[in-house]
């Protein structure tokens, strides 16, 4: 990733997703004394986490079907969820409240919670995940995904990129368990992604309109910044501030209306990751992009190697 800076020109601008993951997956037991999982996936009703001892979530379960509303799931030795409600949404997906015995539910979460690694890493989460998984400008609590094309960017490639004069800035969206859904749908317009929450500071999009009037590119850290910054751009290129859902899913076809080149890794084969990579540049360069890094031995996937589209 050192070859980065070089490949940018001076007056570029880097756009990163500051979305920091949270440590998702709990393991616990029902009343009966069997085994339990729980997968979170974001605080029920759009809003926060408060950082109190008693929180709201939306959360899949396992086993879902055995658990009806007013189960008990214990957690470690300080936290308590109950399920609110019966399975009814197509996505699996249960309203659950936390409940922390001492101190705050974010503590109970950080001291019990694993990190949820992509379900083709198969193996139990380690100590060094929490590090490995998490970029090093992650601040805002809510993914349970990383953004992995920012796992690459260290803070000698940052001072490599001031050098050479290239800007950053940062928008948010919190990745949910969708990222990971293959694209079942036989035409792939009709392929759907949960909402996940979507910010663009004023100060992204300042400094996405002073990149466009100095003639600069704006670069997509990962397919995560391209959606969250698609998403809030009016048909002029124009970035709308502020917080939304974004369910938007980028197919061959779309016109990209704010991103000019876009770092990914590789992507998995049927997902909506690949679906936008090809989108942004075409299927027949994505097909020799993959057939040069499989003779080049590149490494795939979350903790694989990166390319620069532009």
């Amino acid at each position: 990733m050192l070859d980065l800076p070089a490949l940018l020109q001076p007056g570029d601008l880097l756009v990163l997703n500051r979305s920091r993951v949270i440590p998702a997956r709990l393991h616990g037991r029902r009343a009966s004394g069997q085994p339990a999982e729980v997968l979170l996936l974001q605080p029920a009703d759009g809003e926060k986490a408060r950082g109190g001892p008693r929180e709201s979530w939306h959360a899949l379960l396992r086993p879902g079907k055995r658990l009806r509303a007013g189960d008990s799931i214990s957690i470690g030795d300080d936290l308590t969820l109950h399920v609110e409600d019966a399975p009814a949404q197509a996505d699996g997906r249960r309203r659950v409240t936390l409940v922390a015995a001492r101190g705050t539910v974010e503590q109970a979460i950080e001291r019990d919670g694993h990190v949820p690694l992509p379900p083709y890493i198969r193996r139990g989460d380690t100590p060094a995940d929490r590090l490995r998984y998490q970029t090093i400008y992650a601040r805002e609590r809510g993914s349970v995904a990383a953004p992995t094309a920012g796992l690459h960017l260290s803070e000698r490639v940052f001072t490599a990129l001031r050098a050479r004069g290239v800007e950053w800035t940062e928008v948010l969206l919190h990745v949910g368990p969708g990222t990971f859904q293959p694209v079942r749908a036989e035409q792939v317009e009709d392929h759907r992604l949960p909402p996940e929450p979507a910010v663009i500071p004023e100060e992204a999009a300042a400094a996405v309109a002073a990149a466009r009037a100095r003639g600069g590119r704006v670069v997509a850290v990962g397919t995560t910044a391209v959606r969250a910054l698609e998403s809030a751009a009016g048909d002029d290129g124009r970035l709308r501030p502020g917080a939304r859902e974004t369910d938007l899913v980028i197919v061959p076809g779309y016109r990209f209306r704010v991103v000019d080149a876009l770092l990914t890794n590789f992507h998995l084969p049927r997902s909506s990751l690949l679906l936008l990579v090809a989108a942004f540049t075409s299927r027949e360069r994505v097909l020799d992009a993959y057939a040069h890094a499989v003779r080049a031995g590149y490494r795939f996937y979350s903790y694989g190697d990166a390319m620069l589209l532009r």
